[in-house]
């Protein structure tokens, strides 16, 4: 059996930040990552805002070399089956276990498939291994429909137009991004896709994918070579339920230092349901930044080190040139644009206090939100 160390399930920005920020702490006590993905740990956002478009962006977190002159044992393509809190082990689907003094579960989350006919026809941009996939799938497409909606919607579908697809999206809502940002704000998304020749079909949802289109719910077809379903990702937390940690909203719930309902166990980034020391409250953290950071107070707290969620949430969104940028909590009550000569604000606000902030090209607006959100 493996001598016990620290363990992170989950290659991805919080398991790897975790894994990493121990490592330097304790140069002696093992370190390991197990992660069913069999590629070396990479950044997903350039997958949808540079890969796609053919704009080569550095994606692998670490070379190879890195992890063994950091005497950090990476084990790829392999499954945990469950995790032994009482034991303090994790037992993988060959039967190998692996024991552990501190372990973080960061096991990400996976894309939610669509429930319609037709349905496995649909690609996913999920993994590097979805983004090859949908890469040259589009080498041999004349026409897409991306179905959803949502951040990645929008920059895979922007990013197929530009390969010389003709592309159109389909969503739910009346304009993209609506539910998070607004009418206001989601019917510039809509000017900035055509700008970037996207169409746009609102307010409807697809019922079928058949050959080489997709049905809408009004019996209209699309024409569709290649379809992409975008419609949302699901926090993989069956392993945190089997092993009876606390859980909430689909989330494992924990502390502002990452603190699991189990001795020693911690969870970060998707999985988690984090208390924020700044909000004075539980949110999600769903993006790139937030993960790790997760990952960076789950790996000192492992450690024996103070540290704790206090960064106020944020992310960027690449739609062609345009780069929207939003910092924020998430829930507000009403929202107010400005426009300026070549961009947008949006201020959003709780109770008279500014809660969030979406901007396109107004960067000094952003920074004075930053500290409005922080107060």
């Amino acid at each position: 059996m493996a001598a016990p160390g620290f363990i992170a399930i989950g290659s991805g920005p919080a398991g790897l930040s975790a894994a990493e920020t121990f490592r330097s702490k304790h140069p002696g006590i093992p370190v390991r990552i197990l992660t069913v993905d069999p590629a070396l740990p990479y950044a997903r956002p350039p997958l949808s805002k540079g890969y796609l478009c053919g704009r080569e962006a550095k994606r692998d977190l670490h070379s190879a070399g890195w992890f063994g002159r950091n005497n950090v044992e990476l084990i790829r393509g392999v499954t945990v089956d469950r995790i032994d809190t009482a034991g303090q082990e994790v037992v993988t689907a060959g039967g190998q276990r692996y024991p552990y003094w501190h372990l973080v579960v960061a096991s990400g989350a996976a894309a939610v498939k669509l429930d319609i006919p037709g349905a496995e026809a649909a690609l996913t941009l999920r993994s590097f291994g979805d983004a090859v996939a949908l890469k040259m799938a589009a080498r041999y497409a004349d026409s897409a429909v991306v179905i959803g909606g949502g951040l990645i919607g929008c920059e895979a579908a922007a990013c197929l137009a530009a390969s010389g697809v003709d592309t159109a999206l389909v969503a739910a809502e009346a304009v993209p991004l609506q539910r998070r940002f607004g009418l206001e704000a989601g019917e510039r998304v809509v000017k900035i896709l055509s700008d970037n020749g996207v169409g746009f079909v609102g307010e409807t949802t697809v019922t079928e994918i058949g050959d080489s289109c997709v049905v809408l719910d009004d019996g209209t077809t699309v024409q569709a070579d290649l379809v992409v379903s975008a419609t949302g990702m699901r926090p993989d937390i069956r392993l945190a339920e089997s092993a009876g940690l606390e859980t909430r909203d689909g989330r494992i719930v924990v502390d502002e230092h990452m603190h699991a309902s189990a001795r020693n166990v911690y969870a970060a980034g998707d999985v988690a349901l984090a208390h924020n020391v700044t909000a004075r409250r539980r949110i999600r953290a769903e993006h790139w930044r937030d993960a790790a950071h997760e990952g960076l107070v789950a790996g000192l707290t492992a450690a024996g080190f103070s540290a704790s969620w206090d960064q106020v949430p944020g992310f960027s969104c690449t739609i062609g040139d345009s780069v929207l940028k939003y910092s924020g909590w998430g829930n507000y009550e009403t929202c107010r644009l400005v426009d300026n000569h070549n961009g947008f604000t949006v201020w959003y606000e709780t109770g008279g206090d500014v809660v969030g902030v979406l901007t396109l090209n107004a960067d000094e607006d952003h920074r004075r939100a930053e500290e409005l959100l922080r107060a």
